[in-house]
């Protein structure tokens, strides 16, 4: 590490070394033990996993609240760990088998476990070393795995406890089954799909005898799953649907089966969808089922009619025929499944009505099916569409866990930031299902509960307290089920810090401080955490909650593997590094808006990074080095006064942000300050004190002295205060700064460095000079672009009656450095007492620059060609008026904003944007021509 500056700024050499730096030497969780502790856990990634774009977001959220609470001075702890993933990782593991032609069933269950474990000790890293690629800053030191002997016994001791509770049950009930993994799966893994498909409508007989008021002995129904009639247990028929009131409580028999169902009044049945009538399967259908409860079929009564991997399997009653037994649901390989056969069969007994269509030329053609676009649940691991199947499973008693966080959030003991989340939260947890827990696994937690001989379960932690449970002599049998991974990650925020034990970590950081997660999973997670912490601890897990949103690809739309639209954050860390990329997504992050990807702006905070590189490279070279005080030093010069003024504003704007979780407020507060205030004005401002000029005397040298120390603090607060957003090169930067003046920070990294606190008063007539200053040359500056005067040409200005601030602008010192960086001057001030060295008031043509309350009149005469420049600037008004009327148009049009792709429309939006502005632009330098 040296203390000279490369011309360039390399990210890649720079993070791979301050990373190891600060993990070597235990700079994420430096030793403060009597310090306020500020606690925040991380969503542990599956092991499998690899670092998405998701991550990249929320783990940057994460990193810079924790380097801002570890900088002022908490005992900050980020617990860090991986989720054990039992389907993905069982999967894994099952794939490297059939490579090698082999197979998990052809190992017992405890050989096959072992295999896993070895697995996740050389290849299950892999997320863990891409996080630190990120920059975070997690106490590694106590990495977490939900499978860890100490999570598996606060695992099993919840289990056990709920079940003695009355609030875990074994019950028979439809799950989502996943026929490829043969498991149950939750809601989280399925994934709808839009697929081709078709409606078949089918004549049901009416029982011998029974007729419908309009003469018909059959009730018509109609499913976009016809294998399934062979386990119908009823026709449902709305309440009021007075075609079918006669026939309720009467029934119809079966084709194929020959199986007798009732005719149930049921309000699922749609009187306005089809035929108004609905065929029932309770034992493959959701809505079915609960159809089926309502009608007095109890679970284990429900006829199921499909085996583990979806064929077709003889139901309770016996009535499937034969031919049917052993084939799949579907059409597979090229064979026909049994919903293929259930067509077939019905037309050949004529039970199948016909779809009639008509062809373009008008003509009927007659049809098996109605073609339909079906959204199909399909599982998002093994592929498959998912089955509804009725199966013994373990169920956690939501509904009851569910009522102590919906008073809590209420009540504001526990806040969801931002607030229009709640509403969502409500509405699901106020209608809350059994949480279905049990996976048909052999990775994972498994189940505490063993069997004897008839089927009673005994639950306890071990064996022995089970066999101790059902007595001597009693043969058991233990559960091969696992749990569900959601089931151990709801215990993430206590067991990972000793609970069930009594430990001064957990006495000390539970309560975690802020949980920050995806919106996507404040149920599967977020709010399961919070049933399950106050359970185990009487407490809510944490006080707050923040949900972030997603990151979409650039148009919008969701980022998927199939769409090819995926963005690599490990790639754009290489093109841009770490800092550029958490840069825009503090920036981009709205309190839960989605957000666009976009590598321009990437590359722009790249830039921004560069242009503070140069900066401190400026710096150094005039004899700036560190600060060695966190208080503001005493200054006198106004641009020195000034400075620490926009740094004490900077800071009150940038904390209020943060503890507002307003990441997009607080990364463009500092942006602003880094890049307007001190890269580009103060800079400037200061050149004429640092940088000697043979037509300028020398500055004072108590000036410039004053300059130097005031400098290096003002960058030293730009260090510290952007570190949580770029850590890696404000690190560099600090190093580099004070090695230049002499200051050992070998045992003060920035990542503990105290947070700023100038305490520090400066005069308000300092600082308004020089925001009057800054104002005339970016507005002089402005001017001068939009009529196209050269920039070193320079022009003379007249201040008629100028108020007080700028009479002491101009007058004092402060006229130079307006008329160097703005090249207007010198000025004539019409209203002041004494001679003016240029004569005034200048007449017209002359172009008015507005500052505060004052107006400068430039002197335009002989600078430009006026006439030509008018008809210029005219020719592009009215071409950009007439484009911002026609876009204008268009996007008021609800036909192109609702049908036309998104991105046009976006692109309407920028080119309206564009345009509207260039006319506000234009009309305002024609005006200054007078």
């Amino acid at each position: 590490m040296t203390s000279e500056l490369s011309t360039t700024f390399d990210p890649a050499e720079i993070e791979a070394r301050w990373y190891s730096y600060w993990e070597e030497n235990g700079c994420f969780r430096p030793e403060r033990p009597d310090a306020e502790p500020y606690t925040i856990v991380n969503p542990p990634p599956n092991v499998t996993g690899s670092l998405h774009i998701g991550h990249a977001l929320d783990n940057t959220l994460q990193d810079i609240v924790i380097r801002y609470e570890r900088m002022r001075g908490k005992d900050a702890l980020w617990v860090v760990g991986t989720d054990h993933a039992g389907i993905a990782t069982q999967m894994v593991v099952e794939r490297q088998l059939e490579a090698k032609q082999d197979k998990r069933t052809n190992y017992s269950r405890e050989d096959f476990v072992k295999k896993v474990w070895e697995w996740k000790e050389e290849s299950g890293g892999t997320i863990t070393r891409q996080l630190r690629r990120l920059g975070c800053s997690m106490d590694w030191s106590r990495e977490q795995f939900t499978m860890d002997e100490h999570f598996s016994g606060a695992v099993l001791k919840t289990f056990v406890d709920l079940y003695n509770d009355g609030l875990i049950y074994r019950d028979k009930r439809l799950v989502n089954w996943d026929p490829k993994l043969k498991t149950a799966i939750s809601d989280l893994e399925v994934e709808t799909q839009t697929i081709p498909g078709h409606f078949w409508h089918f004549k049901y007989p009416l029982e011998d005898g029974v007729t419908l008021p309009d003469g018909r002995d059959y009730i018509e129904v109609a499913t976009t799953r016809p294998e399934t009639m062979l386990a119908d247990m009823a026709v449902a028929v709305h309440p009021s649907d007075e075609r079918y009131a006669s026939v309720v409580g009467k029934h119809v028999v079966l084709p194929i089966t020959g199986r007798r169902v009732p005719i149930v009044a049921d309000e699922h049945a749609d009187p306005e969808l089809g035929s108004g009538a609905v065929k029932i399967t309770p034992g493959h259908d959701f809505n079915d089922f609960d159809v089926g409860k309502r009608a007095g079929f109890a679970a284990g009564e429900m006829l199921n009619m499909l085996d583990a991997e979806a064929n077709v399997c003889q139901t309770a009653d016996g009535l499937v025929p034969k031919e049917y037994l052993g084939l799949h649901r579907f059409k597979r390989d090229g064979t026909d499944g049994a919903r293929e056969l259930v067509v077939q069969r019905l037309k050949e007994q004529g039970y199948l009505i016909p779809h009639i269509a008509k062809t373009k030329k008008g003509e009927e053609v007659e049809h098996d099916a109605e073609p339909r676009q079906i959204a199909t649940p399909f599982g998002d691991r093994g592929g498959v569409v998912i089955e509804p199947w009725l199966t013994d499973q373990w169920y956690v008693d939501a509904e009851k866990l569910a009522v102590k966080p919906i008073e809590q959030v209420k009540s504001g003991e526990v806040e969801i930031v931002p607030k229009t989340w709640e509403k969502t939260f409500f509405n699901w947890m106020e209608n809350i299902q059994p949480w279905c827990v049990s996976r048909q696994l052999w990775w994972g937690h498994r189940i505490p509960a063993w069997y004897d001989g008839d089927g009673k379960a005994y639950v306890a932690e071990s064996e022995e307290a089970a066999q101790a449970q059902a007595g001597d002599g009693v043969t058991l049998t233990r559960d091969s089920d696992v749990l569900d991974t959601w089931f151990s990650s709801a215990l993430w925020p206590s067991a990972t810090l000793g609970w069930p034990e009594k430990t001064d970590l957990l006495e000390k950081h539970h309560p975690n401080s802020l949980l920050i997660s995806g919106f996507d999973i404040l149920f599967f997670w977020d709010a399961r955490m919070m049933m399950m912490g106050n359970y185990n601890t009487g407490q809510a897990p944490w006080p707050r909650l923040y949900l972030h949103g997603l990151v979409r690809a650039a148009d919008g739309s969701k980022m998927s593997k199939s769409k090819g639209n995926v963005v690599d954050p490990l790639g754009l860390i290489d093109q841009y590094g770490a800092d550029a990329l958490r840069f825009f997504m503090a920036a981009m992050e709205s309190q839960g808006r989605d957000i666009k990807m976009d590598d321009k702006r990437v590359e722009g905070y790249r830039n921004f990074a560069t242009k503070l590189w140069n900066a401190t490279r400026f710096c150094q070279s005039n004899g700036i080095g560190a600060s060695t005080t966190v208080k503001a030093p005493k200054a006198k010069l106004a641009v020195n006064q000034w400075i620490i003024g926009e740094v004490q504003q900077t800071l009150e704007t940038l904390d209020k942000a943060m503890a507002d979780l307003r990441f997009d407020a607080a990364a463009n507060t500092i942006y602003q300050f880094t890049w307007s205030r001190f890269c580009d004005w103060y800079i400037e401002l200061i050149k004429p004190v640092l940088v000697k000029d043979d037509s300028q005397p020398s500055a004072p040298e108590a000036a410039i002295a004053e300059t130097r120390e005031v400098a290096g603090w003002a960058l030293d607060q730009i260090l510290v205060m952007l570190h949580p957003f770029m850590p890696f090169i404000t690190e560099e930067l600090w190093l580099a700064q004070a090695e230049l003046g002499g200051t050992d920070r070998s045992n003060y990294p920035l990542i503990t460095a105290k947070w700023p606190d100038p305490r520090a008063q400066v005069s308000k007539d300092a600082t308004d000079a020089i925001d009057w200053t800054i104002e005339f040359v970016a507005n002089a500056r402005t001017a001068r672009n939009e009529i196209g005067i050269p920039p070193r040409t320079k022009l003379r200005a007249v201040i008629q009656d100028p108020s007080d601030l700028a009479q002491k602008v101009l007058g004092g010192n402060g006229a130079a450095a307006a008329e160097r960086l703005s090249r207007v001057g010198p000025f004539a001030l019409t209203g002041q007492i004494g001679d003016s060295n240029v004569p005034g008031p200048i007449p017209k043509p002359a172009m008015e620059i507005a500052v505060g309350d004052d107006v400068v009149l430039v002197d335009l005469a002989g600078v430009i060609d006026i006439e030509a420049e008018k008809a210029r600037l005219t020719k592009a008004l009215e071409l950009s008026k007439k484009e911002a009327k026609s876009l204008g148009g268009r996007l008021s049009n609800a036909n192109f904003v609702d049908r036309a792709k998104p991105e046009a429309v976006e692109k309407a939006k920028a080119d309206f944007a564009h345009h509207s502005g260039e006319v506000e632009r234009l009309t305002a330098a024609l005006a200054r021509l007078g």
